[in-house]
Order: C-alpha cells, then sequence, then structure tokens
C-alpha cells in the first residue's frame, strides 16, 4: 500500500534545449515541486510527485515520450530516473539544489533557509516551496514576475490584486513586495494553500494584505468586498480558457490581467476566446516555449 507521505522523486539529465519539453511534461502531470541546475553543459531537472498517483509503467511511459521528444529535435537522449523519497528527503532535497538567484530587476529569490549574499540590493523574497509549485526558476513564474515588476513600478500602494492558482504564494508575495496594497491567494491544492501561508509568514506579511483562500475564481469573488484592481494567474492554458468567461467579475472596469502558463502554440486560441469576453491583449511576452499574456479590460 502506498504511503500517502512519500514522493517520487524524477531526475532527468538532459541536453539544456529540451529543458522546456521537461518541465512542459512534469506540469501536465500534477508535479508538486521542479527544480533545474547545471551539470556541465547539461541541465538536471528533479521534480516531485505523491507516490500514491503514479506506478512503475506511468514513469517508464514518461521516461519514453521524454527520449521521443529528444529524438523528434534531434538532441541527446536523456537520461530519466526516479526514487520514492519520504517527506523529510524531499524537503533535503530541496535544500541542497536550490540557491539564491535573481529575477527581474527588483527580485532575489531566496530559500527560507539560506541568507541573502552580503550586500545585496534586491527585494528579497523568502520561499519555502513546501509541495507547491512555484519556486522562480519556471519562465512562466519568471514571465509573471517581471509583468508585476512593469504593473506596479509606479503609484503600486493602492493596488490590489487576485493571484488565481498561488501555488507557493510567489506572486501575490512579489506583488506585496512591490509595494501592492493586498492580494488575494487562491488555490484548489490544500499543499498550496498550507505552503502560501507558510511563504506569507517567512516574508512578514500580514493576513490582511494577503488572505490566502481555498478554491478558484469564485471563492476569490465571495471573499471580494469589491472588484481588484488586476489578476495573476499562472496556471495551464485548458484552466485559463474554462477562467475567462468569469474574470471581468472580479477585476474593476479598468483593470489588467497577467496570465501565463501557456505555450506559445496555444497563445491564439487564449488570444482570441479573451477577445471575445471583453478583454484586449496588450502584449505578449515570450521566454522559450511559454509566453505571458498582458491584458486589460477592452
Amino acid at each position: 500500500m502506498a504511503i500517502l507521505n512519500s514522493w517520487w522523486e524524477v531526475q532527468v539529465l538532459c541536453d539544456p534545449a529540451l529543458e522546456d519539453t521537461v518541465y512542459w511534461r512534469f506540469d501536465n502531470l500534477g508535479s508538486k515541486g521542479i527544480s533545474s541546475q547545471q551539470r556541465g553543459t547539461s541541465r538536471v531537472i528533479r521534480a516531485y510527485f505523491p507516490q500514491h498517483r503514479f506506478e512503475l509503467l506511468d514513469l517508464s511511459a514518461l521516461a519514453l515520450r521524454l527520449k521521443q521528444d529528444a529524438l523528434c529535435s534531434n538532441l541527446m537522449s536523456p537520461r530519466v530516473s526516479w526514487q520514492i523519497i519520504d517527506e523529510e528527503d524531499w524537503s533535503k532535497s530541496w535544500k541542497e539544489h536550490w540557491q539564491p538567484e535573481p529575477l527581474g530587476d527588483h527580485f532575489l529569490i531566496t530559500p527560507a533557509w539560506l541568507s541573502p549574499p552580503e550586500g545585496n540590493q534586491r527585494l528579497v523574497l523568502k520561499l519555502d516551496p513546501g509541495v507547491a509549485f512555484g519556486t522562480g526558476a519556471h519562465p512562466t513564474t519568471q514571465l509573471c514576475l517581471e509583468s508585476l515588476e512593469m504593473r506596479l513600478m509606479h503609484d503600486s500602494e493602492t493596488v490590489t490584486i487576485a493571484d488565481i492558482g498561488c501555488g507557493s504564494g510567489i506572486l501575490s508575495i512579489g506583488a506585496l513586495l512591490l509595494g501592492g496594497k493586498k492580494a488575494y491567494a487562491a488555490d484548489i491544492d490544500d499543499l498550496a494553500v498550507h505552503a502560501a501561508i507558510t511563504n506569507r509568514d517567512l516574508n512578514h506579511l500580514s493576513a490582511e494584505r494577503m488572505p490566502v483562500i481555498h478554491g478558484s475564481l469564485d471563492a476569490i469573488a465571495q471573499t471580494l468586498d469589491q472588484p481588484v484592481d488586476g489578476l495573476v494567474c499562472n496556471i495551464l492554458a485548458e484552466v485559463i480558457l474554462d477562467l475567462i468567461p468569469k474574470l471581468d467579475t472580479i477585476v474593476a472596469p479598468q483593470g489588467w490581467g497577467i496570465l501565463s502558463g501557456i505555450l506559445l502554440e496555444q497563445s491564439k486560441l487564449v488570444a482570441d476566446t479573451l477577445e471575445q469576453h471583453g478583454w484586449v491583449v496588450a502584449t505578449l511576452w515570450r521566454r522559450q516555449e511559454w509566453c505571458c499574456l498582458n491584458v486589460r479590460r477592452a
């Protein structure tokens, strides 16, 4: 019988050009955390899944898909391995493979157990990833934080946002560190809610400034006393498409949105759906095969 607090740690050693595809595969499988580091000329990517979610056959199928992905791209075949680790080892693995990393113009994403380097002038965003996606390593998270920098550079102290699918809470925390007034962070995953609360406290933010809500858009709508100025949503495109018809119910008439977790090939469908529901796509930012749509109410 599977133990619920045991985890599959899946490790992929691959050509850096395959990294986006590996992330995409892991995201689609519902990874609860991903780390990436350089090893020589290759990348080592680790992802974590609850043991009860997968059998050995599932992991073998994943390895085969990754090798097929590499073959289609004329890249070196990746080396895929896995092992079962317990909750304590899962946490240790994060601590071994994750170091402070600058992001955008303002942030230094810093593991909770480390201190920022001496002389650091950046905003320190502390994270303990727990078992929730969102450490700043993924291109979509980076694009969202950089978009928030652009949005909140001026007059941010009155801005309120909704963070749908908040994961570790990194985007809500980032918005508040930039000077935002309030961020409603919501996720349907119990583990993500716990991680977001933990990270909120690590960054000395109050529950009043960053309420963490179990649920999605509807749960945020029930919590609001007035529409927010903007929203961030870094989840899969398929989920964003389902949310689009209701986004205007929580965002002010002059409001804006930052949407990511979208593969470039999916961007036209998402943009078209947004325009059909009263949104204008102002910019599309791309990083590798992922993109981030900066939108506003029409």
